[in-house]
């Protein structure tokens, strides 16, 4: 941990982060790019105490708590702040209804350590939900310093249930029920009720030790307690409330979740490259041209949108600093997670996004989670084998993918599959013609690029008539 560090007074002024309102004592905001927080004068002293721990220095060193010192002379939000603090910036944030199973398991293991380590040396975390969690690339970070506060004699761990609510019983959904957690999250940010669990369990798993446990005893509280006016915290701290009671229960949750395993089986896509003969034949050439692409541009971030396997995020990795592979599959992209997390990767950040319904705003007034152009800006855009999934596959218009492309402001590399390959078919095989969009057609594609791009390279595949195409914005 470092020492308070004066910094140059900034000119340029804060920007509160839309997302970081809802505790009263600390504010996220930028300045000139940088990440910081502003604290009150409880949180300042927390922050005090929390740099005299043991585990925080030794989490922060390990890469599994957000790099973070304190600062003075930077223009801070309106409000009465005593102190600042300056954050190692995450690459590209993600929210958890972007993640895989395994991603949203990783968090919550990586809460409950530190949640442990904490209690050790009597602090606790007041918060336990996954958006205080991101990933840089595969390897989850905890980002919410404000979180930690001391742990008074008495007091019990007042995020059990939001851990419950948007860490294990998402992670249950998608074991016991077969129900994906994401579409959850999305529709509600709390996550399912103990009594939303409890009717969705079937009589074999509500006996289970771990349901019985964290369900049904919950869901009888949250029936008893529903319109109660009750000072519950209160009471269990009169009754001699112990700490220890707090430890055996998070020792237990990370038993628990590390007990739950989705065994997924085969999907669309995780045997797409060994079942289809184009992607071995094709692998190599594609390969060669984006490896001229960014050898003449070297980009920094590079977005590789239908990565499948990671084969040429793995590539663009070589180059960028960042790269997003983006796949609406969940299979293959927690598959590809899984091997990108044992190696250690903070390069390549997999993240669950469907192209034709990307993630909204969401949040209060839709701008607490923001849409993924609002989180990153790429310098290169991979489109191999994508134009026609949402052309032919999901009906949207060529002109618009074109021009949702143009609006990023990257360079491009796009694959046109042309009408008459055997994927266009198999996308279209039970649709009549009339249900296909006209304009699927190489000449028409050639002219809406030259309303927004030029063409600065391009070459045949081997075989079938597909094409790679070198894009730049047109200014």
């Amino acid at each position: 941990m470092t020492d308070p560090t004066p910094k140059p007074s900034s000119a340029s002024p804060a920007s509160p982060d839309p997302g970081s309102f809802r505790d009263p004592g600390n504010r996220v905001f930028t300045v000139d790019g940088q990440i910081y927080r502003a604290l009150d004068d409880l949180n300042l002293e927390t922050w005090h105490a929390l740099t005299r721990t043991r585990f925080f220095g030794e989490q922060m060193v390990r890469g599994r708590i957000v790099g973070t010192e304190l600062v003075e002379g930077v223009a801070t939000p309106p409000g009465d702040w005593a102190g600042i603090l300056r954050h190692d910036r995450i690459p590209i944030v993600s929210y958890p209804y972007e993640w895989t199973f395994s991603m949203l398991r990783d968090a919550a293991l990586l809460q409950l350590d530190l949640l442990d380590a904490a209690l050790a040396e009597d602090m606790i975390l007041k918060d336990s939900t996954p958006y205080n969690v991101q990933f840089v690339g595969a390897r989850p970070v905890f980002i919410d310093i404000g979180s930690f506060e001391p742990l008074e004699p008495g007091d019990i761990w007042v995020g059990y249930r939001q851990f419950l609510r948007q860490y294990l019983y998402p992670l249950m959904l998608r074991v016991y029920v077969g129900i994906p957690h994401q579409p959850w999250a999305r529709g509600d940010a709390e996550g399912p009720t103990a009594e939303h669990m409890e009717a969705m369990l079937s009589a074999r798993d509500r006996v289970r030790k771990a349901a019985l446990l964290h369900v049904t005893l919950p869901a009888r509280g949250e029936r008893r307690y529903r319109h109660t006016a009750r000072d519950l915290r209160s009471e269990f701290r009169q009754a001699g409330f112990k700490k220890e009671l707090i430890q055996s229960n998070v020792r237990g949750l990370r038993r628990t979740v590390e007990g739950l395993h989705w065994e997924h089986g085969r999907s669309q896509w995780n045997r797409y490259a060994d079942e289809c003969a184009h992607v071995a034949r094709d692998r190599n050439p594609k390969s060669d041209f984006l490896e001229r692409v960014m050898a003449a541009r070297s980009p920094s971030v590079v977005w590789d949108l239908g990565a499948n396997d990671g084969h040429f995020s793995r590539l663009a990795a070589t180059v960028a600093e960042t790269v997003l592979a983006v796949d609406a599959d969940e299979v293959v992209l927690d598959d590809l997670y899984r091997v990108l997390s044992a190696e250690g990767n903070a390069a390549i950040l997999p993240m669950l996004q469907d192209l034709a319904a990307p993630s909204p705003g969401l949040g209060w007034r839709g701008r607490e989670r923001t849409p993924l152009e609002h989180r990153s800006s790429p310098d290169l855009v991979l489109c191999f084998a994508v134009i026609h999934h949402l052309v032919v596959g999901r009906n949207v218009p060529l002109r618009q993918v074109v021009d949702w492309l143009a609006d990023l402001d990257a360079r491009v590399i796009l694959e046109w599959v042309p009408p008459d390959d055997p994927m266009v078919h198999l996308l279209s095989v039970n649709k009549r013609p009339g249900e296909i969009h006209a304009d699927y057609d190489e000449t028409v594609l050639r002219s809406y690029l030259a309303d927004r791009f030029v063409i600065e390279h391009e070459e045949p595949l081997p075989e079938g008539g597909r094409r790679l195409l070198a894009l730049r914005p047109a200014r």
